[in-house]
């Protein structure tokens, strides 16, 4: 995966990882950040934010202590791809609006685009908002946990809940995600308001849709077509059914 257009030029510009310098770094330097922001993209896209960052440092063909000097923790260098792909994701869905006519067409474009990006893969976990309820008699709701003394206890039911977007260690500030949540919002809103969306489908459910990687394969081209297959399987899911 390669950072394209202004995403990637704020990624090498002449601040270090921890934001706090405005000198212009020297071209070894600057190949050395270009190097690891482009390991860390791929290494988490991968792997997911647990990865180490010797992982990282591995993949860039770098020391550890090089990629430390960047970026002082595993901290920093998580929110930094986080809110380029939070910001990426924003682009990419308000081309979408921008160009498509049609709400579903819209829609579909932006995660087409996002899937093949692996940029949805970079989000952090607690952007997609999924919650566990369980509903109960009387319909209240309480928090799942162990039921004592009922034959038949409820079983919880794994929804995505929308909530405040609040900052997060490792994920991104609350201005960028919450223009991500508002582009994405007008897509998923014209195209249930088109008929064309299942009406209970949320801007969650959206982003769940392109954090979702087909498995990983030797063979690149079926890699590719793996991908294409899953993310038909995905949109067909979101469409509304005429009622019959």
């Amino acid at each position: 995966m390669q950072l394209q257009g202004s995403h990637w030029s704020s990624a090498v510009a002449s601040a270090d990882g921890a934001g706090g310098r405005n000198t212009p770094l020297r071209v070894d330097a600057q190949r050395n950040l270009e190097h690891v922001l482009r390991a860390a993209r791929e290494v988490f896209g991968e792997l997911g934010y647990g990865a180490p960052m010797e992982d990282v440092a591995r993949r860039a063909r770098v020391g550890v202590g090089t990629v430390y000097r960047r970026f002082p923790s595993k901290d920093v260098l998580v929110r930094r791809i986080a809110e380029e792909e939070t910001a990426r994701l924003t682009d990419q869905a308000r081309a979408a609006l921008g160009q498509e006519n049609e709400p579903w067409s819209a829609l579909a474009r932006f995660l087409r685009t996002s899937v093949a990006s692996g940029a949805g893969r970079l989000l952090p976990p607690q952007v997609l908002r999924v919650g566990v309820e369980v509903e109960v008699e009387a319909d209240v709701r309480v928090p799942q946990q162990r039921q004592v003394g009922l034959a038949d206890p409820p079983q919880p039911e794994l929804r995505l809940v929308e909530q405040p977007n609040p900052v997060v260690p490792g994920g991104p500030d609350d201005a960028g995600a919450a223009a991500l949540l508002e582009v994405v919002g007008q897509l998923v809103d014209r195209a249930r308001e088109a008929g064309e969306l299942r009406p209970d489908v949320t801007v969650a459910d959206v982003l769940l849709v392109i954090a979702t990687a087909a498995p990983s394969l030797p063979d690149a081209v079926q890699q590719a077509a793996a991908s294409a297959r899953l993310l038909d399987i995905l949109l067909d899911g979101l469409r509304s059914r005429p009622a019959g």
